[in-house]
């Protein structure tokens, strides 16, 4: 009889179901049981994993009104801070991207997981383009309006023209055919792709700028309003990089 030890490196090797797991079933050993229950879930969540992958190349090419048709995605981060830019991002992709198995929200993903998908993503990515609004922006416009002005330009700073443009929520000001798709960045491949892109360059930038402002936590936080940074804010005061029509940026501004 084989050991509980044997038979776990056995599964460990396996991706498919296997003839030999049928008699797996029928052994009594816990140990058994718990290491081919444990299998069985792995590979159920990989399917799934790999299903929702495919239902997002899928959706991305239900927009392709002709084979070569450039789709492109766009996505932005940074919306709620206190502090920084907004950064948006755009991505075309290839129709098929088989390495980027398991991309999704920014927000659903670990820090080491969006690295890992940056690099990626620039291996398969046909054209990307990244753009920052800065503070002053934010409170010209508003931070809807420096958003969807910031999509715009990163839609734009892209090397190759889309044929068609898929958006997170948003409508833009382009000459482009588009549609604003509502939780687009688990739906659509490429605008997974763009939050990606948007995120890890504005985290990257808030390291930078922890090291210019220290004190504040940005490296930590990345400039939202967490108990640490109104802290900081109390004691330390406002930066360059906060925004003024935020609260309570704006009434600290009124009270100098």
């Amino acid at each position: 009889m084989a050991t509980i030890k044997s038979i776990k490196e056995a599964l460990a090797n396996e991706v498919e179901w296997q003839q030999w797991m049928e008699e797996l079933k029928n052994d009594e050993r816990d140990g058994v049981k718990k290491a081919l229950s444990i299998w069985v879930r792995q590979q159920e969540k990989k399917q799934q994993i790999l299903d929702e992958h495919l239902a997002k190349e899928a959706f991305d090419r239900s927009y392709r009104a002709f084979p070569e048709a450039l789709i492109a995605g766009t996505d932005e981060a940074g919306r709620g801070p206190l502090a920084g830019p907004v950064v948006t991002a755009a991505v075309i992709l290839p129709a098929y991207c088989p390495g980027l198995v398991g991309l999704n929200d920014s927000k659903q993903l670990s820090f080491e997981k969006r690295e890992y998908y940056l690099k990626k993503i620039y291996e398969y990515a046909i054209s990307t383009a990244i753009h920052f609004q800065d503070e002053a922006a934010i409170d010209r416009f508003n931070i809807y309006e420096a958003t969807r002005l910031s999509m715009k330009s990163s839609i734009e700073q892209l090397e190759q023209k889309p044929d068609f443009v898929l958006a997170d929520a948003m409508t833009l000001d382009i000459d482009i055919p588009q549609d604003s798709i509502i939780k687009g960045d688990a739906k659509s491949l490429a605008i997974a792709a763009a939050s990606i892109l948007a995120k890890t360059a504005r985290d990257h930038y808030m390291d930078d700028m922890d090291r210019t402002y220290p004190g504040y936590g940005f490296a930590q936080h990345a400039g939202y309003g967490t108990k640490q940074h109104l802290e900081a804010l109390r004691t330390l005061g406002i930066t360059p990089i906060h925004r003024k029509t935020f609260e309570p940026i704006k009434s600290m501004l009124i009270e100098e």
